[in-house]
């Protein structure tokens, strides 16, 4: 299915092509990255995603360590998504792709006059690259933590890394960046916050005990 045009397509006619033939074949994750060439980090990551989506207790775990996974090889420099053989040669039925492209598509055909190709350079430069990396391996352990009410909000995050990665869209990155970056922040200041009061009131009922002991 390689069309050598297949770069100047968008993901919605991507996930489309890939949707499109006999639906009890299976697409193997190897067949969809060599569909996607360059843009296979945005589509595994989008994959990777949706069970953070899942209303199940498990679903961030299951994201998270595959987005850190993603994230680190980003930060390695690899240009390509590097997959064991036993994983990569899985895949989906390709009736249930076509039911995620279908799932996908109004919301892609939305957003296709917003995300667009732009600032390139974001995307060869091995510094911005690995920075990314970072951000996907940091939100990508947060979204396995059992940290309550923040599965959408790493979620969020992630997706817009895919599509920033799907898309080419610099400006989308630097959204991305920035919101990874507060919310970790806002993330570890609370968490440290909370430790300490968590010690405060350990120290405190220690000493409570004590004195009914003495």
């Amino acid at each position: 299915m390689n069309d050598p045009r297949h770069e100047d397509r968008s993901t919605r006619a991507l996930l489309q092509a890939l949707a499109d033939g006999d639906s009890g074949d299976t697409l193997t994750l190897r067949g969809i990255l060599d569909d996607f060439d360059e843009r296979g980090f945005g589509m595994l990551l989008l994959i990777a995603t949706l069970p953070a989506f899942i209303p199940i207790p498990v679903g961030g775990a299951i994201s998270g360590p595959l987005v850190m996974f993603l994230g680190a090889q980003l930060l390695f420099g690899r240009k390509d998504v590097w997959l064991p053989n036993r994983i990569a040669n899985w895949g989906p039925r390709r009736e249930a792709f076509a039911r995620f492209a279908a799932r996908m598509s109004p919301w892609l055909g939305r957003l296709e006059h917003l995300i667009k190709p732009r600032i390139a350079l974001l995307f060869d430069h091995p510094l911005t690259m690995a920075l990314s990396g970072i951000l996907l391996v940091i939100t990508g352990a947060l979204l396995a933590l059992p940290i309550p009410a923040t599965n959408y909000v790493f979620g969020g995050i992630l997706l817009m890394f895919a599509l920033a990665l799907l898309e080419q869209d610099g400006v989308l990155l630097i959204i991305a960046w920035i919101v990874a970056i507060v919310v970790a922040t806002i993330i570890g200041l609370l968490s440290g916050h909370l430790l300490a009061n968590i010690g405060t009131w350990l120290e405190s009922l220690q000493g409570w005990w004590n004195a009914r002991i003495a």
